[in-house]
């Protein structure tokens, strides 16, 4: 026999109201949050994967902001760059016209002039700043104009010129992420942009009978060459032609001394690592805390400049009325130089390419994320909403009945 007290009823009914109140309550929050896991208890399996499906969505958003914005820095540098193109073809024509052998001195030294104005406007695309004010061509020193110049007299004219042109950025590359561990460099130093020809540094040292005496490092254009004691100067030029650092190393047949020279136009930057001095050894960088590109030694022998070079070059050869100089070295600088400044536009309009490619692989990624977060977590309404009208009427009618059903007790009758 089984004892049920006179608040059983009652208290039975008020649970299963509230798990009714409590079954509509998680419905209109389903609604309102158009989820169906309002708590993790909800779908412990669909919440975490929801939560690694919203978090790699971050990511490719974010992947898409760092392209956009290296698209738009190549967009500004690319603007500058096709307008050096067009001063340097300027230049050309005047060279053409100065080499005829038709012109007089004082034309030559007319065209000079225009020269130098035009020297003057590609430094000050060389010093170039983008939209949020940091310079374009200056490595990660974004806050430094990379392009110093030097002033002098120069013959042919009683007027300070532009006689040096110095670059005092760094060649450190700037990367972006723009895909899964896929990485863009998003800046363009400007001694590669800037230059005209291919650098060659050569030691005035015989090396012939050079050992490496204790174990360091150096680097070339940014790249660290490890060395071990005892490691003989044709172990260096092994190390350094094998280190992809953009140059070759070989012992010049003549005075049996170390030479480097680039493979590409650019400046050639050289650096002993901490507690290392083989390129001071050999000849090629001098001692003191000079950092690159003006800690060359000056017993190297250097070639190979930079656009500002070439014309400084040229604009100096009409100043003095060389014509024979125009049409030959003069000439083919500004060439070098043209040739150079097509490679960076062609380099330019590649990145952009693969970068276009990228964004729109990136879009349909994210699309396709987010598909699969909603199939997982989006509530179905007309699901939602039938059940929760459902549970409505139910409630409702349990009201009805728990009004009339639960028995009256004794403090009824207490009147």
């Amino acid at each position: 026999m089984q004892r049920i007290s006179t608040n059983l009823p009652n208290d039975s009914m008020q649970f299963y109201l509230r798990e009714r109140t409590r079954a509509m309550q998680q419905l209109q929050n389903q609604v309102a949050t158009q989820s169906r896991i309002t708590n993790l208890r909800d779908d412990p399996l669909a919440a975490a994967h929801a939560t690694r499906y919203r978090s790699y969505t971050v990511r490719l958003e974010r992947f898409g902001d760092n392209i956009g914005t290296i698209k738009d820095r190549n967009q500004i540098a690319e603007g500058y760059v096709q307008r050096s193109v067009d001063l340097l073809q300027r230049a050309r024509e005047l060279a053409v016209q100065g080499a005829h052998g038709t012109y007089a001195p004082e034309d030559l030294r007319h065209m000079g002039n225009e020269i130098n104005e035009i020297l003057q406007e590609m430094v000050e695309l060389g010093n170039a700043r983008g939209s949020d004010g940091t310079t374009i061509f200056s490595g990660d020193r974004t806050k430094q104009q990379p392009f110093q110049v030097l002033t002098g007299m120069v013959t042919g004219d009683n007027q300070r010129m532009i006689t040096e042109v110095h670059y005092q950025g760094t060649i450190t590359a700037q990367s972006a992420e723009v895909s899964e561990n896929v990485f863009v460099e998003a800046n363009l130093p400007g001694n590669r942009v800037f230059w005209a020809e291919s650098q060659q540094i050569q030691s005035r040292q015989d090396a012939r009978q050079y050992q490496v005496d204790q174990d360091g490092t150096f680097s070339v254009n940014g790249v660290d060459i490890t060395l071990r004691e005892g490691d003989t100067a044709f172990s260096v030029i092994q190390k350094i032609n094998d280190a992809g650092a953009g140059v070759r190393a070989r012992l010049d047949p003549v005075h049996s001394s170390l030479v480097i020279e680039g493979t590409s136009p650019r400046q050639i930057w050289l650096q002993d690592g901490p507690g290392s001095q083989v390129l001071q050894d050999l000849g090629l960088i001098a001692s003191g805390e000079d950092r690159p590109p003006g800690n060359i030694a000056p017993s190297a022998r250097v070639s190979g400049g930079s656009v500002f070079d070439s014309l400084i070059a040229l604009r100096d050869q009409m100043m003095s009325g060389d014509q024979e100089a125009i049409g030959s070295r003069g000439l083919r600088a500004v060439d070098s130089s043209l040739d150079s400044m097509f490679g960076t536009l062609g380099k330019i309009g590649a990145v952009n390419a693969r970068l276009e490619g990228s964004y729109k692989r990136n879009d349909m990624e994210i699309l396709d994320v987010k598909g699969q977060d909603s199939r997982l977590t989006d509530v179905d309404f007309a699901e939602a909403i039938t059940d929760l009208k459902m549970l409505e009427m139910t409630h409702r009618a349990a009201l009805g009945v728990s009004a009339r059903v639960i028995q009256p007790t004794l403090l009824d009758f207490l009147r």
